[in-house]
Formats: C-alpha cells, sequence, structure tokens
C-alpha cells in the first residue's frame, strides 16, 4: 500500500487539486493507496464516489498539520506500507518513518533564499527522500540551486485525461456570444501579476490596429482582476476584451476550442514562478495553439516554433511580435495541430508509466 499525502484535494478546485486528483485514481489501478487529505466542505459526497479510501484532517490549519502527522505515523506503524508520495515537502516534515518517501515540486514553494531558515527545512526534507518528483525541468533546475541533491530529482511532467467531448449546445453558446469577432485569443488563469495579463491588454491596444475584430477571452478570477478591468477601460479596449468566471467546464472547453490562440506570457513575479503550465496542455487537446513565457516551465508544455511559441513575458514588443506572428499567415493553425498532434504524451494513461518505473 502506498500513502498519498495531501493538502490539496477535490472537491476543492485548481492545479495541485486536479494533480492530485489525477496521480491518486491513476496509482490507485496499479496499487493499493490510501489518501490522506486536508478537510474540506461537501467532501462525503465526492469520497463515496472514489474507488479508494480518503481521510479527512480538519481543524486549525496549524494544529492541523501535527494532528495529519500525528494520524499517519500511527497508520505507518499499524499497517504495511511500501511508501509515501506527498504533495509538498512540508506534507512530509513531520512523518517519521523510513519507508520510502516521495516529494513533488512545483517551483514556487521551494523559490526561498538559499541559507534562510525555510530553505535549510525544504533541503533537509528533500534530501531524505527516496526521489523528489519535479513537474519540469525548470523546477528540477531550481531544486538544484536551492540545495536538492540533483541525483534524487526526476522530472515527470503532470497528467491530464483525454478531453471531454465539446458539448453542442455550449459550442452554439459561444458562437452567438463571439458573433463576428476574429481572430480569438485566450487566457484561463487565475488573475495574479505572473500569469501576465496586463500586458496581453497592452499588446492588444495595438493588434486592434491591424484585428479590428480582435477579441481577447478571460477566464478566471483572483486579486488582480479589478486592477486589469481598469486596465481595459483605460486603454478603451471593452469591446475586445470579455471576461468570465464561475462559469461551467463545459462551456470554458467550448470557449477554449473556438479560440485561435491561448496566451500566458507567465513571468517570475517576487517568488512566484509558472512551474509547468497544465493550460497550455489542456488547450493542445483542441488543436489550439499556446504561446508562453520564458521564465518558469512552459518549455516542457510548449515546443517552440512547432506547438506555440515561447516569448519573454517581461518585454512587451515580444509578446506584441509572438501574438501577430502566429496570426500572420494563421500560423496557429500549423501550431494547433502539432499540438493536437503530440499531445498524447501528457495523457495520464503514459505519465503513470514513469511513476510506475520509480515505485517498483
Amino acid at each position: 500500500m502506498y500513502l498519498i499525502v495531501t493538502r490539496s484535494f477535490p472537491p476543492e478546485l485548481g492545479g495541485m487539486q486536479s494533480l492530485m486528483w489525477g496521480l491518486s485514481k491513476e496509482l490507485s489501478k496499479n496499487f493499493m493507496i490510501k489518501v490522506f487529505a486536508d478537510y474540506i466542505e461537501d467532501h462525503k459526497d465526492f469520497d463515496d464516489q472514489t474507488s479508494f479510501s480518503i481521510e479527512r484532517v480538519g481543524g486549525i490549519k496549524l494544529l492541523r498539520k501535527y494532528r495529519k502527522a500525528q494520524l499517519i505515523n500511527e497508520f505507518i506503524k499499524e499497517n504495511k506500507i511500501e511508501g509515501i508520495i506527498a504533495d509538498h515537502w512540508k506534507s512530509l516534515e513531520l512523518i517519521k518513518t523510513s519507508k520510502k518517501k516521495y516529494c513533488l515540486i512545483h517551483s514556487k514553494e521551494i523559490n526561498h533564499t538559499t541559507g534562510s531558515s525555510i530553505n535549510k527545512r525544504l533541503v533537509n526534507v528533500l534530501n531524505n527522500v527516496e526521489k523528489v518528483i519535479a513537474n519540469s525541468k525548470f523546477t528540477k533546475s531550481l531544486a538544484i540551486n536551492c540545495g536538492v541533491n540533483e541525483n534524487k530529482i526526476i522530472v515527470i511532467n503532470p497528467g491530464v485525461d483525454p478531453a471531454e467531448e465539446l458539448d453542442k449546445k455550449s459550442l452554439g453558446k459561444v458562437e452567438s456570444l463571439l458573433k463576428v469577432k476574429s481572430p480569438r485569443l485566450i487566457t484561463v488563469s487565475r488573475f495574479d501579476k505572473r500569469k501576465n495579463h496586463e500586458k496581453v491588454i497592452m499588446a492588444l491596444r495595438n493588434l486592434k490596429q491591424i484585428y479590428p475584430d480582435i477579441a481577447y477571452i478571460c477566464i478566471g478570477q483572483g486579486e488582480e482582476e479589478v486592477n486589469i478591468k481598469k486596465l481595459v477601460k483605460e486603454l478603451d479596449l471593452e469591446g475586445q476584451v470579455m471576461f468570465f468566471k464561475d462559469i461551467s467546464n463545459h462551456l470554458k472547453n467550448a470557449l477554449v476550442a473556438k479560440s485561435n490562440i491561448f496566451v500566458m506570457p507567465s513571468i517570475m513575479h517576487k517568488k512566484s514562478v509558472e512551474g509547468f503550465g497544465i493550460a497550455y496542455v489542456e488547450a493542445a487537446q483542441y488543436g489550439i495553439p499556446s504561446i508562453g513565457g520564458k521564465d518558469g516551465g512552459a518549455t516542457d508544455a510548449i515546443e517552440h516554433e512547432k506547438t506555440g511559441l515561447i516569448c519573454d513575458g517581461s518585454n512587451l514588443n515580444d509578446i506584441y511580435f509572438s501574438i501577430n506572428l502566429m496570426l500572420k499567415n494563421k500560423k496557429y493553425l500549423e501550431y494547433g495541430k502539432n499540438a493536437k498532434d503530440t499531445v498524447s504524451k501528457f495523457y495520464w494513461s503514459n505519465i503513470i508509466e514513469k511513476y510506475k518505473e520509480i515505485l517498483n
């Protein structure tokens, strides 16, 4: 039996939640697993439908960490365990066992100043596990720079399930919403600084001169929402930029499928950086190419000049040039086809084989 220890798990929504759910679901087809997850409202209906055991741990955050570790330590003593797979180094910090431990790393949570107390803590945990599983080559190099033993690190990209079939009703709704708007850019992400919506909007102002019917679809919410909407108003782009939040998966997928380019030229903001970018892969499933930023793990998800373009997200000219380059001569059609043709390497059915190699 393998234990999966995670702070992020459905029915809560988010990238980490999807990753830990996908990993648990696929591993459960090959191994006996038990998940220890944080308590979340309305978890019972979700948990009852899974094929494996999920134990939820509640209480205030500070005490929860200790309570969870105590429960896991007791469970290990009383049961035959092969190993423990954790979503975060902090999930392993208080677990006392000689069993094999595996820790996923994503970038932001390890990006601390070398020599700082938090850096020493994470290095101490990660250098005492069997394998550190980095979500991209970028995250691996970040971990090495942080002081993690290079020999312990393996790169396994996050997986996705094959795309759901598009819903006809949602496709019809999108067509009536967008009508003559073309070309169409889209971003699906939280509104935060590193996702770089503002530079895309600034580039849009100039692109509007060449493509008067251009549209930019923003799906998400977050702390930067007010600032982004203010910028749209200041630049007189309210006719070009469309905002959506709290929409169904069907409508989100239809909006992506009916767009031309997925644009998310992420940057490093303070310690926050894009470790991989599963959204690029999700767009690729619908034959939509991406423009990503050079800072972070986008280069694992996007093959430059094949399935999209990698640009300097801090350089407005570069963003403008990349979008225009893909729109000119409809280059996005070629890149989109390539993206769709190669996306299966990210399917969970293929990604899980890499996990099986290190666990067996």
